[in-house]
């Protein structure tokens, strides 16, 4: 079995790749849910639902979330009712989330919640929350604290950030099978998610980060970050925060204890005996994923180092 560890879409990228490079059921995949958030009264796990809609094939790839062909009608609704609506959820989108509110609201975990999402869309990878406990990443701004999606959605990650932090981290554990699959997995790659806000909170979960020191499988991941920035999204700037430099160098530091090789492209090959000081392995390609061959590529790469 291989194990990814993701956020959305970067991981989603990747995570699509490998399920075609592999049996699908032989891949099990471990998101991030500290981007969840109430909207409308409704429990959304965008990260998780990213993977799932593009395990499943219904996953729009021009925008990189959400579904294919969709429409926003309810939305549009809900703006002329007089709503504050800066969120993008479609119609067909909606009904995903209002399962997921109300089974939560019966007591069903979030896991198993998950679970039947993927299984009634067909998707034959397990799919895991890093935990059922409820935990938020919190941005502290200059001009006030924000919920990761209200800095990276409403304010288009304009605010300048001092400090990044995860509400309810200390309390909470691994959601049911996540160790269990961490020591399994024979091989285990850390997809190029934010470092700190997608794959960070994973690795915060109380446990998860001891269970991959102690992993049998090796474990590649596979940079983020090109020639200073980010491939999408604002890692750079958070990796700022972190004590972090925006650079491949700075994702092998906040891997270090973890890694066995890091995948970097090529325009950053020039760093790689930095890499090699931090005790993680260097392996410089194309890491760019603009099409589904890139992606198939880049996964065949990450399994053959595996």
């Amino acid at each position: 079995m291989i194990l990814a560890l993701t956020g959305g879409t970067g991981g989603a990228k990747l995570v699509q790749g490998l399920a075609a490079e592999i049996d699908p059921a032989d891949l099990t995949v471990i998101c991030n849910t500290a981007d969840d958030a109430i909207f409308h009264g409704l429990h959304v796990s965008p990260d998780i639902d990213t993977i799932v809609y593009a395990l499943a094939g219904l996953n729009d790839e021009e925008k990189g979330w959400g579904l294919a062909g969709e429409s926003f009608v309810a939305l549009e609704q809900l703006r002329r009712l007089g709503e504050e609506v800066w969120f993008n959820l479609g119609d067909r989108d909606l009904a995903t989330h209002i399962l997921r509110t109300d089974l939560l609201r019966q007591g069903v975990p979030l896991s198993d919640v998950t679970q039947r999402i993927r299984t009634a869309l067909d998707v034959k990878s397990e799919i895991l929350p890093m935990s059922d406990d409820r935990v938020e990443t919190r941005i502290v701004t200059a001009g006030g604290e924000l919920a990761f999606q209200e800095y990276f959605v409403r304010e288009r990650w304009a605010p300048e950030v001092k400090r990044v932090f995860f509400a309810g981290i200390d309390e909470s554990k691994p959601a049911p099978r996540v160790v269990q699959a961490i020591g399994n997995a024979a091989g285990i790659v850390i997809c190029p998610s934010n470092p700190v806000t997608s794959i960070g909170p994973i690795l915060a979960v109380p446990g998860i980060r001891q269970a991959l020191r102690e992993a049998r499988g090796k474990i590649v991941g596979v940079s983020p970050i090109i020639a200073r920035s980010a491939i999408s999204g604002p890692a750079h700037t958070l990796m700022t925060v972190n004590d972090l430099e925006p650079s491949v160098n700075g994702v092998a530091k906040g891997y270090a204890d973890l890694l066995d090789v890091l995948m970097i492209d090529r325009e950053d090959q020039y760093l790689q005996n930095d890499i090699k000081k931090l005790g993680v392995e260097p392996f410089s390609a194309n890491i760019r994923m603009n099409s589904l061959a890139d992606k198939q590529r880049l996964a065949r790469q990450v399994l053959a180092l595996l």
